[in-house]
């Protein structure tokens, strides 16, 4: 039974046949697109889609999602065919499942762009939300608009025709001031620190090469709130499309899997007419930088040390990886002794409560999360992940040790991709295997180079004495470990 309009109303007429799946409880028909969702990956659909059919089931409104996908013909065509209809599976001890209707419309942005920038222009779009992950938004090491960027380079010369999502948000909203239509709110949801702050600064960098004024008016006129994301979601693939099968007699060729927990903090900022989120859920702070300094911090800090020095000891999933002893007790350490101290903690919560919450998290089964998803663009998440509380604890005269133990991890782990030819996901990819191809397997020289590559290592640690020494120390470690990587965490 193929999952579209048609199978949902059938479906609909009959709930008592599924127990143990949620349906919508609106009418999708009537229900008109008011969000524009661009990077349409199964953590958009499994997160924020989630909440905003949580709207529609319990408040109405006009906040049908149009989802732009950047390149993926596949998952369009999938979706499309659906009538934007797909499941989400949530796995915990006992897995509960959920078809979401708030989907109206698909676009590939490559082949469809005049159809998306009329999407972004139309005075029903109120809400533009955007998971494109740390490259997506074009940045340099200093947080500043990345002018080397092929997508930023073709956009200052084609803004009528953007290819990168910051140039779609500029090229959308002077169309709209130009017709005097309102702005929509832009809601960052990738895991950066102040990631509405950084997206907004840069689209106003790009604005300037086209206008002064239509800058302006983007800092003036236009909320860019940052948020915090949580919630593991696995990468999709078979195993999802069969479990929809097998319980529901659905075909779903777009279902979406990730743990029962879920949360979104947004900050407190929002001028414009956005769905009610917070009634279903969604805190919304005016301290989401300690939210997100405490997530990015241990749950996104812990995964990375997870995925670097767990893919050294060839597990394969995070769940493997808490299987193993070793690795675990020194994750309990490094979160201890070296992430928790590094993080002023939002009022009432407790750190340690929170950590010990997220290391249980891990241990689920049932999320078959990869590491080798986690360990793509290395050179983005890590400064933000490790460099940064490294530097917190220098300056306050804390320790550090496990996480230059986390930084060797992941020099280590580039450099056996290069030995074993093995693709590394990066958008510097070919830079850092080259540097790693001149490695002697000497600690101090080879990790020298490598922290030496210009705008690797952030400016306020470039060149720290503490940093090469520990990390040399760590680095040396694991070539003394060879093929048993749990030795250089002692």
């Amino acid at each position: 039974m193929q999952l579209n309009n048609n199978t949902l109303k059938k479906m609909q007429q009959n709930p008592a046949e599924y127990p143990n799946l949620d349906l919508p409880q609106y009418d999708r028909e009537s229900t008109e697109i008011g969000i524009v969702h661009i990077g349409l990956g199964a953590f958009h659909r499994s997160h924020q889609a989630y909440y905003v059919e949580k709207v529609l089931n319990e408040y109405g409104g006009n906040w049908g999602i149009c989802g732009v996908t950047m390149r993926n013909r596949e998952l369009a065509e999938a979706l499309n065919s659906q009538d934007g209809l797909y499941s989400i599976a949530k796995m915990d001890i006992e897995n509960s499942y959920q078809i979401v209707g708030a989907l109206k419309e698909v676009l590939v942005a490559q082949d469809d762009l005049a159809k998306v920038l009329a999407r972004l222009v139309a005075p029903t779009t109120k809400m533009v939300s955007i998971t494109v992950t740390e490259k997506g938004y074009c940045l340099n090491a200093d947080g500043q608009l990345d002018l080397s960027n092929d997508l930023i380079k073709h956009d200052l010369e084609n803004l009528a025709a953007p290819k990168s999502s910051v140039g779609m948000l500029v090229a959308s909203l002077a169309e709209r001031k130009e017709q005097g239509i309102a702005p929509f709110t832009v809601v960052a949801c990738d895991n950066l620190p102040a990631n509405g702050k950084k997206l907004k600064q840069a689209v106003i960098q790009l604005a300037k090469y086209s206008s002064a004024e239509l800058a302006d008016w983007i800092e003036d006129s236009v909320d860019f709130p940052s948020t915090m994301v949580d919630s593991i979601t696995p990468k999709s693939d078979d195993s999802a499309i069969k479990l929809i099968n097998e319980q529901f007699g659905l075909d779903d060729n777009a279902p979406v899997q990730r743990e029962s927990f879920t949360q979104w903090v947004i900050e407190d900022s929002v001028s414009g007419e956005i769905p009610a989120l917070d009634k279903v859920g969604v805190i919304f702070s005016d301290n989401v930088a300690g939210f997100e300094h405490t997530k990015l911090r241990i749950l996104n800090g812990l995964h990375s040390t997870l995925a670097y020095i767990g893919r050294l000891a060839q597990h394969n999933y995070v769940f493997d990886a808490m299987e193993d002893v070793k690795l675990t007790r020194f994750l309990y350490r490094l979160v201890d002794q070296e992430i928790i101290p590094s993080i002023d903690a939002p009022l009432g919560l407790n750190l340690t409560e929170y950590s010990r919450q997220i290391i249980s998290r891990f241990e689920n089964p049932k999320v078959r999360y990869h590491l080798e998803q986690i360990a793509c663009d290395g050179s983005i998440k890590i400064p933000v992940r490790t460099f940064e509380p490294i530097f917190d604890n220098l300056q306050s005269g804390r320790l550090v040790s496990d996480l230059y133990t986390v930084v060797a991890g992941w020099i280590r782990f580039i450099r056996l991709k290069h030995i074993n030819q093995d693709q590394l996901n990066d958008p510097r990819a070919d830079e850092l295997l080259s540097v790693v191809s001149e490695f002697t397997d000497e600690a101090d020289r080879d990790v020298a180079l490598f922290l030496s590559v210009p705008n690797l290592v952030p400016d306020y640690l470039a060149g720290n004495s503490a940093l090469i020494a520990g990390v040399t120390k760590a680095y040396s470690a694991f070539l003394s470990a060879g093929d048993q990587p749990q030795l250089a965490l002692a």
